[in-house]
């Protein structure tokens, strides 16, 4: 008797199912129709977007708010490669999203045929996985691996590259796509020894610092780490991953360090005597120049990769766990020290150096975040996008959840922010959801406004408008002698007229006294997504800020009177 047998495109939708996934975000295509097919004979939910692009985005804003992978389904060649700067912004920022792409059939592979590109061979420097499958019968066990791949251990993004007679081809019903992966494993708990050694560490500081990142925020290790600080009294400081972790109310937080982080946060850094990473990595925005960053601090780095360890930063002790896992164990061998005079210390530092803007004159960016903030009282889940309204979001914007700020941090990929809130705003349907967006980066994918108003999703998109790519003005008027060049966005749109032609509604604001007003109004409106226009003073800077390559010592409060040179790091 022969087995009952279904279109493998069949099998895979099923197995997502089982997987858990309540809706793919992608666009159709021909080499992806026989998926699309089977998408339609199920009741898998689909948000068709205007660009691959943007499907990736809000598969990732999805992944990033909810702790559950993302699912992208896409057609071959423009269709898949389309979607890679998406996988490489997931992969900088360990986001677990799975990329089905189609593809051509697999007797046209390498013949140049329509629509055929070698989307597995160009993706592999950016992701953790990428799969060709050519055997129908094994798609069943990729796809589960897939899943398994990106979401455990360090997450990151997989591809799967699915030919169009593989997907058309029937295999037996009942193939449960059960798989082994040797040489794939996952250590959760850390080494007890490292763990006594760093607990000894800790308990010795005198002027001791938490520095927390997007790891600790993957594991859920907010809980831990609040038990650790209250117990230990350590002061905490988030990396612009990390924020959220640990509550930003909290008076023993310093907020973001680095680049564009808080004086008072650079200022503990450069005192401290020893600094734990929790789940960051040494970014360079942070670590200035690792070969001399904090020489007079100890240095304990808990990662669950150990490829991280050393890598840029030479640390004293290395804890390879995840983060929950070993502040869980670290706790217990944790002997309370006398860090009295630090924290005095430190509340001087924040009462002498508060984060602080012009008030006067024309209406501000940090105004309008920071009232945002007020409003939804840090409840909010939070999207940027990239360049200055992002570092302002980071320094005003006060977060007090675990997954609610949402932002591309490695990658630093702008037309980021407005399709994660989508995918956000799916994934958290009764939550606020505000996407604090540039005039730069939302032109790039402001098409998916269609996608937004189709789902009527009640997304504020907080437009922080100053006509200019802000931060490369910024660095072209402090580094390169007001040289500007490129960076005037003359001919932008008329944002509330455009908000109009898309069927969303749209505010306006271009005076300080009516900002909580139209962010109030904006606040109560939840028939779909809405545009507020902030028409913001254009030639503001975002300070502090440590130029770039230069250690935190160098940070400057303001823009000092005399010429700067050439900062020596990259960006």
């Amino acid at each position: 008797m022969n087995k009952k047998q279904c279109t493998a495109a069949t099998k895979l939708i099923e197995i997502l199912k089982k997987q858990g996934v309540e809706c793919i975000f992608g666009l159709p295509g021909g080499s992806a129709i026989p998926l699309y097919d089977a998408l339609a004979l199920s009741d898998m939910k689909l948000v068709l977007t205007r660009h691959e692009q943007g499907a990736t985005h809000m598969a990732d804003g999805y992944a990033r708010s909810s702790g559950k992978p993302g699912v992208v389904l896409v057609t071959s060649g423009p269709g898949a490669t389309n979607t890679l700067t998406g996988v490489m912004t997931a992969m900088m920022d360990s986001v677990p999203i799975v990329v089905l792409c189609g593809q051509q059939l697999t007797s046209n592979l390498g013949l140049d045929t329509f629509q055929e590109a070698d989307v597995s061979g160009m993706s592999y420097p950016i992701v953790k996985h990428s799969f060709l499958v050519k055997d129908p019968n094994e798609l069943p066990s990729v796809i589960n691996q897939a899943f398994h791949i990106a979401n455990t251990g360090r997450p990151g993004p997989v591809i799967v590259d699915l030919p169009k007679d593989v997907t058309s081809a029937l295999i037996d019903e009942d193939t449960t796509g059960e798989f082994t992966l040797p040489g794939y494993v996952v250590r959760k708990e850390g080494n007890l020894d490292s763990i006594k050694e760093a607990a000894a560490m800790i308990s010795k500081a005198e002027k001791p610092i938490l520095m927390v990142g997007h790891g600790a925020v993957i594991s859920g290790a907010g809980q831990e780490i609040k038990a650790i600080v209250e117990k230990m009294q350590i002061p905490v400081t988030n990396t612009l991953l990390g924020k959220g972790c640990f509550p930003e109310s909290h008076e023993l937080n310093l907020g973001m360090p680095g680049m564009h982080g808080t004086a008072y946060a650079n200022m503990a850094l450069c005192e401290c005597d020893l600094l734990v990473s929790i789940g960051a990595r040494w970014d360079d925005r942070i670590a200035g120049s690792p070969s001399d960053f904090l020489p007079q601090a100890k240095k304990i780095h808990i990662d669950i990769d150990p490829v991280e360890i050393n890598k840029t930063v030479q640390v004293d002790c290395s804890i390879i766990g995840d983060a929950k896992s070993v502040l869980n164990s670290l706790y217990g061998y944790l002997e309370k020290g006398n860090t009295q005079r630090w924290i005095k210390l430190i509340r001087r530092l924040k009462r002498e150096y508060p984060l602080k803007y012009k008030k006067e004159g024309k209406l501000r960016a940090q105004h309008v975040i920071e009232e945002m903030s007020r409003l939804t009282k840090g409840e909010a889940i939070v999207t940027t996008d990239v360049g200055q309204h992002q570092m302002w979001a980071a320094q005003f914007f006060k977060t007090e959840h675990t997954r609610h700020f949402l932002s591309s941090g490695g990658a630093g990929t702008m037309g980021f922010g407005f399709p994660a809130a989508i995918g956000a705003q799916l994934a958290n349907p009764g939550r606020i959801v505000v996407a604090v967006v540039g005039d730069g980066g939302f032109q790039m994918t402001l098409p998916e406004l269609s996608t937004a108003v189709n789902e009527k999703l009640p997304i504020k998109i907080l437009l922080i408008n100053n006509r200019y790519l802000g931060m490369v003005r910024q660095w072209q008027h402090m580094f390169y002698d007001n040289r500007l060049s490129g960076v005037d966005l003359e001919g932008n749109p008329d944002f509330v007229k455009l908000a109009g032609a898309y069927g969303c509604k749209g505010f306006r604001v271009k005076r300080s006294a009516d900002v909580r007003k139209v962010l109030g109004a904006a606040l109560a409106y939840n028939d779909g997504p809405c545009i507020i226009d902030a028409e913001v003073e254009k030639y503001d800077n975002v300070f502090p800020m440590v130029p770039s390559g230069a250690g935190l010592d160098k940070m400057l409060l303001s823009m000092p009177r005399n010429k700067l040179e050439k900062p020596k790091g990259g960006t």
